[in-house]
């Protein structure tokens, strides 16, 4: 492993690059293949490199590589080695570029199974992760990012580092005169560049600024128009000194963004700018406490980030001008509220000069943490240490109080902290106000970003923002993102009907769009078919280990049992989930009063959506969004409105908000 010393030299690609010692990972048996997509494409067995044939075979191999483990379509592999006109003899040609690539590559490591297989999905290549320099890639960026999240800096940089010594050069760069290849490559060279934004950020936190300059000198004049290269680039020139030269990389960025796009900076560059105008060298040193520090502890951002403008630059005005403390975005799971927190908290850095922290609120399988292990975790990250027990608890790095008098001790300190600092923290997934009501600040200009799928209406007074679908043109961009602008005009109605399926929710139009970009031979008016079908469509959004019905099922476990009663019958009154107070009252078969409490609970829980003007209850169109309908159905179908089927229910649990009898 190299140390993080190693960073010093220039970025991927740069004139002195070499390539690093083979590693062989676990695979460690003799013979075992390594393969390389971060620069040219290699193989090599037993630190020799392998003769990987013509360059139509060479792109075959390279198509299976980028998708590892992954059933690639023989019409995917065709594109690639022929994208314009593909002889008639093309398939006979694959089968005999498979073989050779068979006879090469030989067996796999699991007990000498076949390497290349085939099946009806079409040729898949089996790999393992130290055999493949992407995969051990992006095994470390997770690893590193995770490290970020638990406020182990020095971890982060670390590991990020080592992913980066994995990167030689322009992906693939041998190969790049195939349309496919090229597409892929670029996917891979975007990879790279996020990490090595993240490993500068980190070096920068920890006062190591000097060992990025140079390289994100490099990358910025090959990537001039990315901000976040730049953004770095200028922090890093601060804090070693160079002033002069951080103000200068701004006014040029601002004339090439003038001159190229007719635009300006983001208002988060332009804040940088005149954070460092009038300022020496403010440069951070590694610190012995988090007293001496500003606690950044963000997760990172996600380049899909799509729409959401005006409700961001609702917080970003609320927040930046100190007008509010404590901001409460809502909506239902899956509705982007994470992605639009951190993504206001990254941009937030002026305001809150004492740092920005994230908190999940619940655990890994949704049941709400406790308030003394959340104090433990802002205590840890600010400082807050003298009332922490000794016994440890499970937040890494975190001790949990062990009686109430040091609970009440922390809670104290930490408002103490508030009170004398500047500070943002977004306390994210929220299950109800207990949960947080205590951690909110008192006084000072701290200020909370609580993020949750309920309206949390016992907490005030709050500025509240209610995230609703994505518009058709914003999901539309979202889409595009995941699967490339090009094949979106393919077919753009088919595409307007695939996000409109999904209810503009952003989960479900990223789920589609991530399968979409494995299932590439897939048209999208079939995919679109697939999703319109209401007995389909929820098994179709799942991509991996993401899936929306599992992200539903979390919201309806937080549900009363009788809510989830009334948003069954609720959920069966139309196709497109609307309905009236009027047929509210015949479904639920109570009086007016009983179905206004019923449905403005389930409004109140973020699960029944309501008219953005004021409207009287009786003449309001109130609606179930369309994939919360499809699944409230499901239940109803299968009698399991009650909490049996999905385990115990979490959060919103007690008696219903109004008597109602399900008979």
């Amino acid at each position: 492993m190299r140390t993080v010393q190693s960073a010093a030299r220039p970025p991927p690609g740069g004139p002195l690059m070499t390539r690093p010692p083979v590693r062989t990972g676990s695979a460690g048996a003799a013979g075992a293949v390594h393969f390389s997509l971060l620069g040219p494409l290699t193989a090599r067995r037993d630190g020799r490199e392998l003769p990987l044939g013509p360059r139509k075979q060479r792109l075959v191999l390279a198509t299976l590589l980028s998708r590892p483990n992954t059933p690639v379509a023989v019409d995917v592999l065709t594109d690639a080695v022929w994208p314009d006109d593909p002889p008639r003899t093309a398939r006979k040609n694959l089968q005999v570029y498979i073989s050779a690539a068979r006879a090469l590559l030989g067996p796999a490591g699991d007990g000498g199974a076949d390497r290349l297989v085939h099946g009806c999905g079409g040729y898949q290549l089996r790999i393992a992760e130290s055999e493949l320099d992407t995969l051990r890639f992006g095994a470390l960026a997770r690893a590193g990012r995770a490290a970020a999240e638990r406020g182990d800096v020095a971890g982060a940089a670390r590991l990020l580092r080592e992913a980066l010594d994995l990167w030689e050069g322009p992906p693939l760069h041998d190969l790049r005169d195939s349309a496919g290849v090229a597409e892929e490559a670029d996917r891979l060279e975007a990879r790279c560049l996020t990490v090595y934004e993240d490993w500068a950020e980190a070096e920068i936190e920890l006062g190591r600024a000097a060992v990025a300059v140079d390289g994100l000198r490099d990358l910025v004049e090959r990537h001039p128009l990315r901000e976040r290269l730049r953004a770095a680039w200028m922090n890093s020139l601060h804090q070693s000194g160079r002033q002069a030269e951080a103000l200068a990389v701004y006014d040029d960025y601002r004339q090439l963004m003038a001159r190229e796009l007719g635009l300006e900076p983001s208002p988060a560059m332009a804040g940088l700018y005149r954070s460092m105008l009038g300022r020496g060298r403010e440069a951070r040193r590694p610190a012995v406490s988090r007293e001496t520090t500003c606690p950044v502890a963000l997760p990172a951002g996600t380049g899909a980030f799509t729409g959401r403008r005006e409700e961001l630059r609702d917080l970003l005005d609320v927040l930046g001008g100190g007008e509010e403390r404590v901001v409460v975005v809502s909506g239902p799971g899956g509705a982007g509220k994470s992605a639009l927190a951190v993504r206001a908290a990254q941009l937030l850095a002026d305001p809150f000069p004492d740092g920005r922290v994230h908190v999940r609120v619940r655990r890994e399988d949704g049941t709400a943490r406790g308030r003394a292990e959340i104090l433990a975790e802002l205590g840890r990250w600010c400082g807050v240490a003298e009332a922490r027990a000794e016994a440890p608890g499970p937040v890494a790095g975190a001790e949990v109080p062990a009686s109430a008098g040091a609970l009440a001790a922390l809670a104290e300190a930490w408002q103490e902290w508030q009170a004398r600092h500047r500070a943002l923290v977004v306390l994210d997934d929220v299950p109800d106000e207990a949960c947080v009501r205590g951690l909110l600040p008192r006084s000072g200009k701290c200020a909370v970003m609580v993020t949750a799928r309920g309206q949390l209406p016992g907490l005030a007074p709050v500025h509240r923002i209610a995230l609703p679908a994505l518009a058709d043109g914003e999901a539309l961009e979202l889409l595009g993102k995941l699967i490339g602008a090009g094949r979106l005009r393919t077919d753009p109605g088919a595409a307007l009907r695939i996000v409109r399926a999904c209810g503009g929710l952003p989960l479900a139009v990223e789920v589609s769009g991530m399968r979409l970009a494995v299932l590439r031979h897939l048209p999208l008016a079939e995919y679109a078919d697939r999703l319109d079908d209401p007995s389909a469509a929820l098994d179709e959004l799942v991509a991996g280990d993401v899936s929306v019905r599992h992200r539903i099922a979390s919201g309806w476990r937080d549900l009363a049992d009788g809510d989830r009663w009334v948003l069954g019958r609720l959920a069966g009154l139309a196709e497109d989930g609307c309905f009236t107070l009027d047929r509210a009252t015949v479904a639920l078969g109570c009086g007016e009063r009983a179905a206004i409490r019923a449905v403005e609970s389930l409004i109140d829980a973020g699960a029944v959506t309501s008219p953005a003007g004021e409207v009287t209850a009786h003449a309001a169109l109130y609606e179930v969004p369309r994939l919360l309908c499809l699944f409230a159905r499901e239940q109803a179908a299968t009698g399991e409105q009650g909490a049996g089927a999905l385990g115990p229910v979490a959060g919103r649990t007690g008696a219903p908000a109004v008597a109602l009898s399900p008979g």
